[in-house]
This record gives C-alpha cells, structure tokens and sequence, in this order.
C-alpha cells in the first residue's frame, strides 16, 4: 500500500537574482513496511527532496511546485499550523548531524517526552517518561532510567544519533525520512545503527526513506532506490536489480568508484570524470552527457524521461543498447 506519494517535484533556490534548480520534477512513491533508498553524489537534490517533502525550507528563498500526496492530501498546500501536526506525528525526520539537531540545554529525556506530549496532549507526564525509557531501550542504550536525565554533549556520537532515531519515533510516525544518519560516525557505528533502522521497521512496521551518497549503504538495507543525478531520477529499481544490473552510465561510475571485497587489490578504482552541470543554468537534454562515455548526438538536444525497462526497473537514459551492457 502506498504511503506517500511524490509527483512532479520541482525545487529551485533564489540566489543572487538567480534560480538554482535544485530538483527538476521528481515523482516517486513510499509504501509501508519499506526502505526507500535515495543516493547520488553532493547537490544532485536528496535533501532538498526530503525537506521539500515536510516544508522544512526557507520559504523566501524558494520556490516548490507539484504534489506531495499523504492520506490523499498535498502536503505542499498545508499551513505551518497544519504541517506542525503531521511533522513527528506522521512523518518523522533524522538529521544529519545530532549534535546541532539536539537541544545542548535539555536533558535527552525531555526531549523525547516533549515530542510525545506535543501530539498526544492528553497522556500524562508520567506515562510519557515510562514510553521515553522503552524508546531508548528501543534504539539499544544501555541503562535507559539513567541515561534519560542525561545532556546530549556527555554521549558519543553514537548515541546521540540513537537518541535522533527515539526522537524521530517518539510521536509513533507511519514514516522517517533519514537525511545522511550516519555521514559522521565510523564504519562500526553505522552498521549498528543502520541494522537498527532495520529492526525498527521489521518491529513496529515504520517506513523509511534512507538519503545516503554510499552504495553500500543501499546495498545492505534498501528495498528499492532511486539514483539521482542534477536534481533528476535517472534510475529506479529494486535494490537486487539495481546491483545485479545497473543500466545508467551515472550508476554503474557509481558501482566502479568504490571498493569491494572481491576486488584484486591492485585493481584501479574507475572515478567519474567531469563535474555536474551549474544548476543555476540552462540544462539542455541529459545533464549527465558531458561525463558520459557512451552518449549519443540526441543526448545533447532531448532530456531522456524514465521508462520501464523491465519489471519495476524504470530508466532515463537514451543510450539503452549501451546502458544494458
């Protein structure tokens, strides 16, 4: 059953009597019990896509068109006043990074009860308390009765982004959109928290939307991903079809640029060469086609729309005689 459905984004930023086009009609849908896995190099719209979603930008510096449909509701038309609402309740949110997204002046356990009793004002602060103690259990911080009375600044990284993970379930939202969870923890912490999002979404049936630049990320807890590239879907796939065969030349650079286990150690790693295009300009036909090895005379003219290229694998790339290879 779909959750949330996006249709027709478009987000772009005033800047110095420019517009930066940072996503350019992106449409895609979350279904409940899912990891929806968004991944692409810096600036290509992850997180412009994801704050668009609950109204989290400035709204005097942007300009946001399309629907963003929840319970049959576009999301883009509500007020502050009604956003308020469905920020925590229905649609939760993990930052990036805990340590500016955590208040430094209140204990950890009063956050997460002020999020509890800001959509359920009728329960008492006593019941509240009770539910912050099983949420950091929850999330796999030991001593939870003690640790509720303690300030973000005296955890680690770690459990500070643990603790993120209890805010963003304190209200019980249907869905949590994670905006790069674990860009500032070692490679330890993040498999640990990433096989808790994990677990969270088998035990309570929480939705995820997991914004990440790391394939293997994607790789090990997705369900299906979307691979943006200059504010566009060029990709859609489920996770096992993405790496089994991935069909966009930005995709498999990707897949080429990282390491793997299997990987003869003085084999080269493949970079992508060139640089995305300036989103403030003009972008005739595939933003990707100056970087592309295999494009073609129409790459530079018409922009490629995705198109199913076999189950569930949708793909926007002209060139696909080559792209399947």
């Amino acid at each position: 059953m779909t959750l949330l459905e996006v249709k027709d984004l478009h987000v772009s930023f005033k800047v110095q009597k420019k517009l930066l086009q940072a996503v350019r009609g992106v449409s895609f849908s979350i279904h409940e019990h899912e990891i929806l896995g968004i991944v692409g190099e810096s600036g290509c719209g992850k997180s412009a896509t994801a704050k668009a979603i609950l109204q989290l930008l400035p709204k005097h510096s942007t300009i946001i068109s399309g629907e963003v449909l929840y319970q049959n509701k576009n999301l883009l038309r509500n007020s502050d006043a009604k956003m308020q609402k469905i920020r925590g309740k229905d649609i939760g949110m993990i930052f990036q990074d805990p340590i500016t997204s955590l208040n430094p002046t209140m204990k950890i356990g009063d956050q997460i009860i002020e999020g509890y009793l800001l959509h359920h004002k009728i329960a008492k602060r006593r019941e509240a308390r009770d539910y912050a103690i099983r949420l950091i259990e929850l999330v796999g911080i030991p001593h939870a009765s003690l640790r509720i009375g303690e300030y973000p600044h005296t955890l680690s990284g770690g459990m500070r982004q643990r603790v993120m993970i209890a805010l963003a379930l304190a209200a019980k939202p249907k869905l949590i959109i994670a905006d790069e969870p674990t860009t500032a923890l070692d490679v330890t912490i993040q498999a640990q928290i990433l096989e808790l999002m994990k677990q969270i979404k088998e035990k309570t049936g929480t939705s995820f939307i997991l914004i990440t630049h790391d394939m293997s990320v994607v790789a090990g807890y997705c369900d299906r991903v979307l691979v943006m590239y200059a504010g566009k879907i060029i990709e859609k796939a489920p996770v096992e079809k993405l790496f089994e065969s991935p069909s966009h030349p930005y995709t498999k650079g990707l897949l080429q640029s990282i390491p793997r286990l299997d990987m003869d150690k003085n084999h080269p790693l493949i970079p992508i060469e060139g640089s995305p295009p300036i989103l403030t300009e003009e972008i005739k036909g595939c933003a990707f086609c100056n970087r592309c090895n295999v494009s073609l005379p129409r790459c530079k003219e018409d922009t490629p729309q995705l198109e199913e290229i076999n189950q569930n694998h949708l793909l926007a790339c002209w060139n696909k005689n080559e792209s399947s290879n």
